[in-house]
């Protein structure tokens, strides 16, 4: 018993949240506890502490780099990458580098530049490193990557809660929400919880016409907007 791990009992407040056309956002609350051998939390150790990290479904996205020529911005260099994150959000009970290694944060991907983004063509290591911040840049000014240190809160070292924002441009797709418990530098336990975020009302029925019958769904909106701009018109020569 004095060998075992502690074990990890996580929960999500939502397990679907669904976007409408009025979604502003939402803010998922992360809770659990700690269990440990025998039942009580062990005298004589370090504390442990808490990260937690949300995920959303991975994309592939074309990155490019604008240069000056002559006076106008035009595209220079790009940079695919296979499996870049969506969404990405990182709270912990400490900021994540006084809590593990470097090595340790590149396994688990915990935190920002530890990111593991899989770039699908080769390049110099300076290019890449330059695209991905650019990538991180990016997608940090729309909300949609963020770190949170001091975010978790332990209460008598068994019970954890943190919350996290969901913006309102997040996309829709299986999240993943993972909590890591940590020690003296080392993972001793993780867990997962699924969390679904998808579309609702006329907004679910749109985005399931365009992924089911794109043909249908393009020929539609051509018309639509034809119809509108002669609509337009017509209003227009009336008045």
């Amino acid at each position: 018993m004095a060998q075992a791990k502690p074990v990890l009992v996580p929960d999500v407040s939502q397990r679907n949240i669904e976007i409408a056309y009025s979604f502003t956002g939402a803010e998922l609350l992360l809770f659990g506890a700690i269990l440990y051998p025998g039942g009580r939390l062990p005298t004589g150790e370090q504390p442990t502490e808490i990260v937690v990290v949300v995920k959303g479904p991975t994309q592939s996205i074309l990155m490019r780099e604008k240069e000056k020529v002559a006076g106008i911005w035009v595209n220079a260099s790009r940079l695919r990458y296979r499996s870049a994150p969506s969404f990405y959000a990182i709270a912990s009970s400490k900021p994540i580098g006084r809590l593990v290694d470097d090595r340790t944060r590149a396994i688990y991907e915990l935190g920002l530049d530890s990111l593991q983004l899989s770039p699908a063509s080769s390049a110099p290591t300076a290019t890449q490193d330059r695209f991905q911040q650019g990538l991180v840049d990016l997608k940090r000014r729309a909300g949609l990557y963020y770190e949170a240190p001091r975010a978790v809160e332990i209460t008598d070292g068994v019970l954890y809660r943190a919350r996290v924002t969901i913006p309102a441009r997040v996309p829709v797709g299986r999240f993943t929400a993972e909590t890591f418990l940590i020690r003296d530098g080392r993972v001793l336990a993780a867990a997962v919880r699924d969390i679904d975020i998808r579309k609702s009302g006329f907004e679910r029925f749109v985005a399931r016409a365009a992924e089911r019958s794109s043909v249908i769904y393009g020929l539609t909106a051509v018309a639509l907007s034809v119809f509108l701009g002669w609509a337009a018109g017509w209003i227009a020569r009336r008045v």
